[in-house]
């Protein structure tokens, strides 16, 4: 399975547009590919574009990591993995119990907008 994660220079896991890099995890090769991330300060649905691209399988994803536009784009194409880790190292220590909770759709609550509360 090929598997895309966005994180930032110190491997923090960040939202698609926050991103510094967008990487594929290769399951098969055993390796992570990293690819500078051109849609960076651009928007969530620009990135979408770019790891649709890659052919990958699955992303893995937090709360506000993608925005409605970016889910609707790549509904029915990828596959979703939710983690609360924060770091790549601990996505990859992590990665067969997270695949684990894979879904095809995801709750509202991780893809809607964060709006200030009043």
């Amino acid at each position: 399975m090929r598997i895309a994660i966005t994180y930032d220079q110190s491997q923090n896991l960040k939202p698609l547009d926050e991103a510094d890099i967008i990487a594929v995890i290769d399951e098969e090769k055993k390796e992570v590919e990293q690819y500078e991330n051109p849609a960076h300060n651009v928007s969530k649905e620009a990135a979408m574009g770019v790891i649709l691209d890659l052919g990958v399988d699955a992303i893995v994803v937090k709360k506000q990591f993608l925005c409605p536009g970016s889910y609707m784009m790549s509904q029915g194409r990828i596959k979703y993995i939710p983690t609360d880790y924060k770091t790549l190292k601990e996505v990859l220590d992590n990665l067969e119990t997270l695949e684990k909770g894979i879904k095809e759709e995801l709750d509202e609550e991780m893809y809607a907008e964060a709006f200030p509360e009043e």
